[in-house]
């Protein structure tokens, strides 16, 4: 009976052994393909990061993926426990991932790839998950609820992607969270009261770097285990909530750049485990609490950039651990406490931009690890830290803008670590040329506008990296030192105001990056050197006030990016070469001053950027070219005491030119100006005679007309033939010739843009539109074209019925808009790729990125200063004027805004995305959908759908107005729109636009020059915002003397012209009408057109 039994027992053992088995190969059959499915969908940059997942039914194992590479089991059930592909260069998305099979994952890290798309709900079905990390990737979309359900969860990291909307009160359901990264997304909304109610356990808690508003939760007091606590770079509102103190365990908060208000608690002296505290560019005010000092742990301590007052405290100098101490931007005062120079470990100190007074004190030059010393923007007097880079480590002196005065610190002159010095407007004395050494690593110096004396050194030449060297207002004397120009990487030189003598040496010719040349007020003789005419990148050229002669070089006219000329006050003779009608980019050429003869080019009529023009004082002849009137953009001229005769064309310009700008002449003569004699009416036997000329002429004229007419209709027909033709081969014919742009090879052309992008790979993502995303592209190879990075533009397609790709109308209306516009505040199309498989548009690279960036960023929008601003405000002003009325028909951009608004190297603002733009036909209604971007968009466009330019002056007055205030202007345009009668109450709402609570927070407050200038933004502001005003017409308000070169005349209603557009734009106008692409020629000399076309 024993042995039945026992045999019985055996085999059911062998057969729950044999299910076992089974059901482990069933699971694991299901689970590697699976996990193979997903794989699949995926893109690989290194074809080797999953080779090991791969799946043989004859292996031994029934648990292959145990062995792949990220795979994690347990060893005893050989169950899936856990996936780390961090970093393994994948791209795709989580929709095929089997979140279901893998109930057991505890671990899942695929952060840094190139993940995107949202984030699937069934991620809940990984119940035991306690870790999850998809941190720098590309996700997308709202947090999905249904994440809120892994209870087990104890890290999440979600941070560097682009989620949007809020974060979800559940989070507070996760309690067991220690940490928690959602920073760098674009979340909103305000923080969840449920995350400091909820979870206690919580470590770590970041949330920088998004788009959440609204005030602190003091709720967040409750998380007594908080070690690292960061909120910065948000829009929070309110004071620091005082029980932030009874976080005694954080080591690290971060709450810079929001927008918080009130004193600074002193309260959170009592954090005494706090080693980083960072509040910079918020609104706090009142004094810094004495109680920081007792935070003996810190190492870093962040108040820049606020409204803070009264004198540094004492105690602060008790901080000996202290490493950063940043007090810029506030209004401080009083002197800097001796004790400072005791914080033997303090690396980086700024104290720029205050009302600090007094000497620094000298104990200071003594901290032998000090790497960066901001001092600038004060009124400190007396000598510099005397031992200042005693240590060897000093990489920035900036101490411009004060009251210093005395000699140079020795230790300066063989302080080799300086990488930037800023020592302009002080009263410093020395010899230049003893004072100063040799810098291996230095980038940029400014010694402007001191007393320097003594002869510019040689030694300057040996800086190989030096891209900035201003020295202007000095006492220097002797020439310029030819060598301090061989294999140097200079890109701006200023020497201007000294006491220069000689020639200007020709071996400025090889600095092939300079942008700026200012060698003005010197004592410099001879001629311009022709190898200036290499500088291909020049945008500023000033050689004013010297002592040179002979002709004007014609190849200045190869200069073509300058956008500044003045030549002025010197003793050039001879003609104006005409080859300067070349530089269509110039808005200022002063030639005023010398001995210049002849007849003014008629070249110079190319100028289409000019604004201002200053030939006075000189001995030119002839008359004014008559081409001068289609000058739209020119705005002062100044003619006066020439040998000038004739008709003074009918122009803006002109007809506003002061009568002293055109006296001195002889002959000049014009029925529409003031002070000037009519010119004569031609008699009765002239008009016979010219008419006895000019009719058989006209006649002539319409038979060649009317041939060539005949000609065209017999070529049309011929060129629809060939077309067809093209179309059948281009089906069999492999891409040859596809891209033509900047006089480049098509096909290699294209394949360089491919390479630069690595087939428009996301890492090369600058930003993205609404029908494409732009790409950063190194073209190194490019230097007959001075280009070496390009913006492109890639399309993105949507498929049609029929299976074709369709080009967007934005697209192609953005090809056909930029082919007709030339401006320098207008982004530069270079050219455009049309094809089936990719389409795109190439752009110059504007490296400061858009308006709205800058503006959002800390450290960018401190930079952009008042001036700065101004600036930018009065260039796309400029952009708007010259699409309204300085093209053949106007155009309307229908979406300015700060994103569409790019800013160059020079703060130059250039007007981008045309996808929206509208030529105004003046003969019908201009009907259209709405566009444009929310918050700028014109209410009566909205309402009427009607398209004019006064759609632009609206978005233009809320683009100025989001400048002033450093955001967007949302509350104060619906607090506007309340009044009664806005234009009633200008001037009340101009004075409150100007006071301080009122502009961006972030910059010192105006000096007395820009506070003007503002005034008068603030005033067009307030007239292009006011949808009651018909016509805005500020061009004779009486303001406009106030801000210099402001095109008020873009914000008037102008008659339109009625000008043909250019065969190019016809043709691409031809494409908007076609869902497919040919071949097709070009009206312009014969060019075949394969997918793209020429634009240089």
């Amino acid at each position: 009976m024993g042995t039945p039994g026992f045999i019985a027992s055996l085999v059911l053992f062998i057969h729950l052994v044999s299910s076992i088995n089974l059901g482990f190969a069933s699971t694991t059959a299901k689970e590697v393909e699976a996990l193979l499915k997903w794989k699949a969908s995926l893109r690989e940059s290194n074809k080797s990061t999953l080779s090991s997942w791969t799946f043989k039914p004859t292996t031994n194992t029934t648990s292959p993926y145990c062995n792949w590479f990220g795979v994690s089991c347990n060893t005893t059930t050989s169950v899936i426990i856990a996936i780390n592909l961090s970093k393994s260069g994948l791209q795709g998305t989580l929709h095929q991932f089997p979140f279901s099979l893998f109930s057991n994952l505890s671990q899942l890290n695929l952060s840094n790839n190139k993940f995107f798309s949202t984030i699937p709900p069934q991620i809940s079905f990984l119940s035991k998950l306690t870790h999850l990390d998809l941190s720098s990737n590309g996700f997308s979309g709202k947090i999905p609820l249904e994440a809120f359900n892994l209870r087990n969860l104890k890290v999440l990291y979600l941070g560097e992607n682009q989620l949007n909307g809020s974060i979800p009160s559940e989070i507070g359901l996760l309690k067991s969270l220690t940490h928690i990264d959602l920073s760098t997304n674009l979340l909103e909304g305000f923080i969840p009261i449920s995350v400091g109610l909820n979870l206690s356990n919580l470590i770590t808690l970041r949330l920088n770097d998004n788009k959440l508003s609204g005030s602190i939760p003091p709720q967040v007091g409750n998380l007594s285990n908080l070690v690292d606590l960061s909120i910065g770079v948000n829009h929070l509102t309110g004071p620091i909530p005082p029980n932030l103190a009874n976080l005694k365990t954080l080591a690290h908060l971060n709450m810079t750049q929001n927008q918080l208000s009130g004193p600074i608690p002193s309260e959170l002296g009592k954090m005494g485990s706090l080693t980083v505290l960072n509040i910079e560019g918020n609104n706090l005010s009142g004094l810094i609490p004495p109680s920081l000092g007792d935070l003996r742990n810190l190492t870093s301590l962040g108040l820049a950039n606020n409204k803070l007052s009264g004198p540094i405290p004492n105690e602060l100098t008790k901080l000996s651990s202290l490493v950063v101490l940043q007090l810029s931007i506030n209004k401080l005062n009083g002197s800097v406490p001796t004790s400072l120079g005791e914080l033997r470990g303090l690396e980086i100190l700024c104290l720029r931009d205050n009302q600090f007074t007094g000497s620094v004190p000298q104990g200071i030059g003594d901290l032998v690890n000090l790497t960066v010393l901001q001092l600038d923007t004060n009124h400190f007097t007396g000598y510099l830290p005397k031992n200042v880079c005693k240590g060897g480590r000093l990489e920035k002196l900036i101490a411009h803008d004060n009251e210093f005065d005395g000699p140079i610190p020795k230790n300066l002159k063989t302080c080799t670590s300086l990488t930037r010095v800023r020592l302009k407007g002080n009263g410093l004395i020395g010899n230049i040329s003893q004072d100063f050494g040799v810098y291996p690593s230095l980038e940029y110096i400014d010694l402007s506008h001191n007393k320097f004396h003594g002869e510019i050194s040689r030694s300057w030449g040996q800086c190989k990296n030096l891209s900035a060297l201003h020295i202007a207002g000095n006492n220097l004397s002797g020439t310029i030192p030819p060598e301090i120009f061989i294999k140097s990487q200079l890109q701006r030189l200023d020497l201007s105001s000294n006491h220069l003598t000689g020639s200007i040496p020709e071996e400025l010719g090889s600095l092939t990056s300079l942008l700026v040349l200012s060698l003005n007020d010197n004592q410099l003789s001879g001629g311009i050197p022709f190898e200036l005419g290499s500088l291909a990148t020049l945008d500023h050229l000033d050689l004013s006030s010297n002592e040179l002669s002979e002709s004007i070089p014609s190849l200045l006219g190869n200069l073509v990016k300058l956008n500044y000329m003045n030549l002025s006050n010197n003793r050039f003779s001879q003609e104006i070469p005409f080859q300067l009608g070349n530089l269509v980019h110039l808005s200022r050429l002063d030639l005023s001053y010398n001995s210049l003869e002849g007849e003014i080019p008629s070249e110079m009529s190319k100028m289409e950027s000019l604004e201002t023009l200053n030939l006075s004082h000189n001995s030119l002849s002839g008359s004014i070219p008559t081409k001068f009137s289609n000058m739209l953009g020119l705005e002062d001229i100044d003619i006066s005491y020439n040998q000038l005769h004739g008709p003074v064309p009918n122009s803006t310009a002109f007809r506003n030119a002061p009568k002293e700008a055109l006296e001195g002449n002889r002959g000049l003569c014009g029925d529409f100006i003031r002070g000037l004699k009519p010119c004569e009416v031609t008699s009765r036997k002239d008009q016979k005679v010219v008419f006895l000329i000019v009719f058989p002429l006209l006649g002539t004229i319409l038979v060649l007309f009317s041939l060539m007419a005949i000609a065209f209709l017999f070529v049309k027909r011929r060129k629809k033939d060939r077309s067809q033709e093209v179309e059948k081969d281009d089906k069999t014919q492999d891409e040859v010739d596809l891209f033509s742009v900047l006089n480049h090879d098509g096909k290699a052309m294209y394949d360089k843009i491919i390479r630069a992008t690595n087939d428009f790979d996301p890492r090369y993502c600058i930003g993205e539109g609404g029908y494409g995303r732009v790409y950063k592209a190194n073209l190194p190879d490019m230097p007959e074209n001075n280009i070496t990075i390009v913006a492109v533009k890639k399309l993105h397609y949507s498929p049609c019925e029929d299976h074709e790709r369709k080009l967007p109308k934005e697209f192609l209306n953005e090809i056909r808009v930029l082919l007709d516009i030339r401006h320098r505040n207008i982004v530069k199309l270079y050219g455009f790729c049309l094809h089936e498989r990719q389409s795109f548009l190439v752009y110059e690279y504007l490296e400061r990125g858009s308006l709205a960036s800058m503006l959002r960023k800390e450290e960018e929008a401190i930079e952009l200063d008042w001036s700065k601003r101004v600036k930018i405000i009065r260039g796309v002003a400029h952009a708007l004027s010259y699409m309204h009325h300085g093209c053949s028909q106007p155009i309307v951009h229908r979406d300015i805004s700060s994103g569409n608004v790019l800013v160059d190297s020079e703060f130059a603002a250039r007007v981008s995305d045309f996808g929206t733009a509208r030529l105004l036909n003046p003969d019908s209604s201009n009907w259209t959908a709405l566009a444009g971007t929310y918050g700028y968009v014109a209410p009566e466009l909205a309402y009427t759908m009607k398209v004019t330019e006064k759609c632009d002056v609206y978005s233009f007055g809320v683009l100025a107005l989001e400048v002033m205030m450093g955001k967007q202007p949302g509350d104060f345009i619906s607090s506007y729109s309340s009044h009664v009668d806005p234009l009633s109450n200008r001037e009340k709402l101009v004075t409150s636009m100007l006071k301080m609570d009122f502009l961006d927070q972030r910059l010192q407050p105006p000096t007395p020059q820009v506070e003007t200038e503002l005034k008068t933004v603030a005033s067009i502001v307030v007239a292009c915002i006011n949808t009651s005003v018909i016509t805005i017409n500020l061009a004779n308000s009486g303001i406009q003397g106030t801000l210099h070169h402001f095109p008020f005349s873009s914000l008037s209603n102008l008659s339109y012209l009625n000008l043909s557009r250019n065969g190019l734009v016809e043709l691409f106008e031809a494409l908007q009408h076609s869902t497919t692409i040919s071949l097709v020629k070009s009206r312009r000399a014969s060019e075949t057109v394969l997918v793209c076309t020429k634009f240089v």
